[in-house]
C-alpha cells in the first residue's frame, strides 16, 4: 500500500528555465507536520526530537483522512 501524501502543497507547472517541467516541491503531508510539529516545540515541555517526529505525521496523516470526510453541518 501506498502512503497517502495528499499531493504537492505549493505545485508550479511552469518555470521560465524549464517551460514544460513540473516542480512540485514539499508533499501536502511534509507540509502539515510540519505546522504540527511547530506546535509541539513551541510548547515548555515537549518529547524527544524522535517523538516529536512521529507525533507530527500522524497528526498530518489524521489531517489528510479528515480531508477525504464530507463536511458535516
Amino acid at each position: 500500500m501506498t502512503q497517502d501524501n495528499g499531493g504537492p502543497a505549493f505545485p508550479i507547472t511552469f518555470y521560465w528555465d524549464a517551460p514544460n517541467s513540473e516542480r512540485n516541491g514539499m508533499t501536502l503531508r511534509d507540509y502539515f507536520a510540519a505546522k504540527a510539529m511547530q506546535s509541539w516545540l513551541s510548547g515548555v515541555d515537549y518529547p524527544s526530537i524522535e517523538q516529536c517526529a512521529g507525533f507530527s505525521y500522524k497528526m498530518a496523516d489524521a489531517m489528510l483522512e479528515a480531508r477525504k470526510q464530507p463536511v458535516s453541518k
